[in-house]
């Protein structure tokens, strides 16, 4: 029996991985704003600590995605 090809796969499996990768920075931002918006309604005098809070989970977040990004990069093929 002889089976043949639908289609090829061209490229780096890596892209893949990255897009499957970024869904954890983007839960993570979503969780991050949530929980701000709900603290500011709770406490809104609190609001300038609340927001340095939320800017600072907010980049440790996207350092993780551009990380991923870049990694393919340095180990790909």
């Amino acid at each position: 029996m002889s089976y043949t090809l639908a289609a090829e796969v061209h490229g780096s499996i890596a892209s893949i991985g990255y897009g499957i990768a970024a869904f954890g920075p983007g839960i993570g931002v979503g969780i991050i704003f949530g929980k701000g918006t709900e603290a500011l309604a709770r406490q809104p005098e609190a609001a300038g600590l609340i927001r340095a809070n939320q800017i600072l989970g907010f980049a440790f977040c996207e350092a993780l995605a551009l990380i991923g990004l870049v990694m393919p990069f340095v180990y790909g093929t």
